[in-house]
């Protein structure tokens, strides 16, 4: 462990760095992005699938993400938006995803990709989720 005067070891930011994703609402919004057709879903998709939680809540878990490095905010080119339609998503990063995958947790991609097929959406969330993205 790390005194204040010393540079955090690696190993305390790769522990820091698991608390950040493993954390159950955390955790849960990274399945979310996983089981995403596109894996690129927006905060009001990210919202609809998790009712229990309130859209401020979701969009401070995400910067937390966003902040370790796991998740990142994409944006449509603005030549590409649409007023009606949204223009930011939320996806892993390429080193998020690595470090997902050097912990075994990305094991059930598929499977929630299968989980989030099924879920019953309003066409409003059908039409965020057909929305252009970024490629």
């Amino acid at each position: 462990m790390s005194t204040p005067d010393q540079t955090p070891s690696k190993f305390d930011s790769v522990r820091e760095r698991l608390n950040v994703v493993t954390q159950e609402t955390r955790f849960s919004l990274v399945q979310d992005i996983l089981g995403h057709p596109s894996g690129l879903p927006t905060l009001k998709e990210l919202d609809y699938v998790n009712p229990s939680k309130s859209q401020t809540t979701i969009r401070q878990h995400l910067q937390r993400l966003v902040d370790a490095g796991i998740v990142e905010e994409v944006l449509l080119p603005e030549d590409r938006r649409r007023n009606d339609l949204p223009y930011k998503f939320y996806g892993l990063s390429e080193s998020g995803r690595q470090f997902l995958e050097e912990h075994k947790l990305l094991r059930a991609e598929e499977t929630l990709r299968e989980i989030y097929d099924r879920v019953e959406k309003t066409a409003q969330i059908e039409r965020y989720e057909n929305a252009p993205r970024p490629e």
